[in-house]
Parts: C-alpha cells; structure tokens; sequence
C-alpha cells in the first residue's frame, strides 16, 4: 500500500496558462493508456443547469449527509451519483442537494481538459490526469514512477480537497510518498526542472 504526495510547481491567475503548464508536464510522462478525469463544486441551482447543459456527459453527486433519503418524484437519487442527462428540466427539488460536485471520470487525454476550463466559471475544480510515468534519472539518483505519476490543475482554490479558494489557478506534481530521505521533493524538483518551473510551496497529502 503506498500515498501519493503532490507538490505545487506553478500558480497564476491566467487559466488558458496554468493549463498550458499542466499539460508540459503531463506531456512529460503521458502514455497511450494516460486518463484525464474533472471534478467541480457546484453551489447553486442556477449553476447545476448551466453546467448541466454546457457538459452533459457529466455526473452529480450530492455529498450532504443531511439530503433526503427518498428524491422527489421525477429527481435522480443524487447521493449515489446521477447522469446529466437524468436531472429534470425543472431544477427547484435540487435545492435540498446543494452542494453538488460535478465530474467526468477515466476519460481520454485531450478530449474534455479545454472546454472543462471554459465553462467551469468560478468554482473550486480540479483536472487531474494519472496513469503517467515518470522516467529514471540515475545522475540524481531517481527511479522512475507510474503508479504515483499524476499531475492535477486546481482551478480556483489552493487545495486538492477543492476547499480553499483561490484567485489563481495551481498547478500540482504527483510522485510516491516517503518519508524521511527528501526522495519526495528532490524527484518533484527534478520533473518541474523539465518544463521550466520548480516547487513553490509546501506539498499536499492525499
């Protein structure tokens, strides 16, 4: 059993540009078999339908312990997760739902990362891409990584649980969790090296 720990590499408020540099990195490592997946926080009703409309392959999930048990005739059980698709034209019972995360899972690289960041508007989000690898470097004495090779752009927010806002955008590198040796953010520093950039801050554990 082993952690991932991701270490931020690059920050700023310009979205088409912390994408841009997340994609630098994920190209770095990327395979035929590499997975991009979308996550967001929607806080309103008026919301749900915007995005409901503008990303319809989408699913939401209401993770409020208090929600109702049985949905409203004509209303998805969004506590085990409900396809755009499903939600009713008339959005009024979703109010007792609220917050609703969005997302889109295991789909291909390129395929959703551009129009995601276009239409997100100012949520707390998150594209994050796994299934990379990350190769050796012997001069630094680094072993390559793939289970623990992931790169996730925050959108909005400053951390991974999508529960600090933000008005910058950051960009994070994922590589396994050690501890004691500085292997972790040696091998972190090393792969920022390769698009330009270097560790900013402090790291952030799953």
């Amino acid at each position: 059993m082993s952690n991932d720990v991701a270490y931020p590499v690059f920050r700023t408020p310009d979205i088409d540009l912390a994408l841009r540099v997340a994609r630098q990195m994920v190209a770095f490592g990327a395979q035929p078999y590499s997975e991009v997946s979308v996550e967001a926080e929607v806080p309103t009703v008026a919301e749900v339908g915007r995005l409901r409309d503008v990303l319809p392959n989408s699913w939401f999930t209401c993770w409020n312990m208090d929600s109702p048990s049985v949905p409203p005739p004509g209303t998805p059980d969004l506590t085990c997760s409900a396809p755009a698709r499903k939600l009713p034209d008339n959005l009024a019972d979703i109010q007792v739902y609220l917050p609703l995360t969005l997302s889109m899972l295991d789909q291909p690289l390129g395929s959703i990362e551009d129009h995601f960041a276009a239409v997100v508007g100012p949520h707390p989000a998150q594209i994050h891409w796994d299934s990379l690898s990350w190769p050796e470097a012997p001069e630094r004495d680094l072993y390559g990584e793939n289970k623990h090779a992931e790169v996730t752009l925050l959108l909005n927010c400053d951390s991974r649980e999508l529960d600090v806002r933000a008005d910058t955008h950051l960009v994070l590198v994922h590589v396994r969790r050690r501890s004691g040796d500085g292997f972790e953010e040696r091998f972190a520093e090393w792969l920022a090296e390769q698009i330009g950039q270097k560790v900013i801050g402090a790291p952030q554990h799953s």
